[in-house]
């Protein structure tokens, strides 16, 4: 009895290596569907309380609203409009704070790696910066630059992005130091090294870098609208809480968490992607 040729697998181990692949994906979107099914029952089952609590009595709706006011307050804003004109300005302060903080944060980063002595000298700088409360500077911005929409943005980017180079910097500094030496040894540069070692292996960070810097932007606009804003849902945030409308603010929160769990789940479907490519 003769044994397969090694260039052509056995059919049964093929028919069992592709039965086991079957079967942990099934597998694998079961869990996933697990997952989403959890995550949406406990969602129902929080409303569904807090609605209870609020018609039987046990919460006043007046400070703590309800999930059947929060829609009629929705509802309301999406016939007169405002709903689209202020999360339309967040979310395009939103955007472009959380674009630039990447760009900033990535070129920062990548400066940082390249040159190591500069590295040295700014670390304690950056370190600092970050820990400062980026509300502090939110007076100065407005004394710098006014009130508007450019002021916002700044806002925003200021809370994410020294965390971000941080963040970068020592992760582009944690890269295979096999790898690196690697590169050195067939003749490649600094840059050959970046390109090819540090920027492709440091992709995962950058996904997961995204991931934190999007809430921190949308913190950073939000804080901004709350000090120089006549549009955007931190403005509907001040003003609701000033005439005593808790429905407004508390719908305005909601939005918020909306465009956060948005951006989240694009992310989070980009890092799947690669994943899967990978």
């Amino acid at each position: 009895m003769t044994n397969p040729s090694p260039d052509y697998p056995d059919k049964k181990s093929t028919s069992a290596v592709s039965d086991s692949q079957r079967l942990f994906l099934k597998a694998h979107r079961r869990h996933h569907h697990l997952v989403a099914l959890a995550r949406g029952c406990l969602i129902v089952l929080f409303l569904g309380v807090w609605e209870a609590a609020a018609r039987c009595g046990l919460i006043d709706v007046f400070f703590f609203s309800s999930p059947g006011g929060i829609v009629t307050c929705l509802g309301r804003m999406i016939a007169d409009r405002s709903f689209f004109a202020h999360t339309g300005i967040t979310l395009l302060e939103v955007i472009a704070s959380f674009a630039l903080v990447t760009l900033l944060g990535l070129s920062a980063a990548s400066i940082l790696w390249y040159i190591r002595g500069l590295s040295e000298v700014l670390e304690p700088y950056l370190v600092v910066l970050n820990a400062l409360p980026k509300s502090a500077l939110a007076p100065l911005l407005i004394v710098w630059l006014g009130t508007g929409t450019n002021t916002i943005i700044v806002a925003g980017i200021s809370v994410a992005v020294f965390g971000s180079v941080i963040s970068l910097h020592t992760g582009f500094c944690q890269a295979d130091p096999e790898m690196l030496k690697l590169i050195y040894t067939l003749g490649g540069s600094r840059r050959d090294a970046f390109f090819k070692v540090i920027l492709p292996s440091s992709i995962p960070l950058i996904l997961s870098n995204m991931k934190v810097n999007i809430g921190l932007a949308l913190v950073g606009v939000i804080i901004g609208e709350f000090l120089a804003a006549r549009r955007g849902l931190g403005y509907l945030i001040i003003y609701g809480s000033q005439v005593f409308q808790l429905n407004m603010v508390i719908t305005s929160i909601i939005i918020l968490c909306a465009i956060a769990m948005a951006f989240y789940q694009l992310i989070q479907r980009l890092e799947h992607r690669y994943r899967k490519k990978n």
